[in-house]
């Protein structure tokens, strides 16, 4: 079943829902399916349940940061230059985009087949930066979804357990984020590795290495 077969059947069976094929160029052709998130929990038991869609396995979750952009349109416009009235070019800047993203690889297990690729935007980058989680619908999401909370700041609604998993708690900002500004003081949080290192140096200076 291709993706506009997949799009005709969830909007037969999910009222309201909003559907968008998002087309890839790269050689890969790889089209996703862009959803919104008031029905993507929806979308998504019928993707897992639906008979001959079966989609019961989500191998991947990967966020995405959309920084707004600024666009250039230009247009004509009438203006008077020496006394005469004349239609000239200008050029109009404009700011669009600015959200970030949730995407799912898809597969079904039963029927081997996928992967179907769904995505979810929040609306945008700063404050309204929510979107329902879909552990609940594929268990192995749970680790992703906390992994995207953290290094993209997405929050997940109705997660089991939604914290940092790679930095610590308490650390502020996101990492992934395409802004994200490295810290100047370098502070970090103490490994297990610092033991080792500081008994490497220890032998390195009873040797004469340092």
């Amino acid at each position: 079943m291709n993706l506009e077969e997949i799009k005709s059947e969830i909007e037969a069976n999910v009222p309201g829902c909003s559907l968008e094929i998002i087309p890839n160029g790269s050689p890969s052709g790889q089209h996703s399916l862009l959803v919104d998130p008031d029905h993507a929990f929806a979308v998504a038991g019928f993707l897992r349940d639906a008979a001959n869609l079966r989609l019961d396995y989500c191998s991947n979750v990967t966020g995405v940061d959309w920084p707004a952009k600024e666009v250039s349109t230009k247009v004509k416009t009438k203006k008077v230059v020496d006394g005469v009235e004349q239609e000239v070019d200008e050029v109009l800047k404009t700011q669009s985009g600015g959200y970030l993203e949730a995407v799912y690889h898809l597969f079904s297990v039963e029927q081997r087949q996928g992967p179907v690729v769904l995505r979810m935007r929040t609306e945008d980058r700063a404050d309204r930066v929510h979107l329902p989680s879909l552990t609940p619908v594929w268990r192995s999401a749970d680790y992703q979804e906390r992994e995207i909370f953290d290094l993209f700041g997405i929050i997940f609604d109705g997660h089991p357990d939604l914290r940092r998993l790679l930095m610590w708690e308490g650390f502020e900002d996101h990492p992934m984020r395409r802004d994200y500004v490295d810290p100047d003081d370098y502070e970090y949080e103490p490994t297990a590795h610092d033991e080792v290192l500081k008994r490497a140096k220890e032998h390195l200076s009873a040797e004469g290495g340092l």
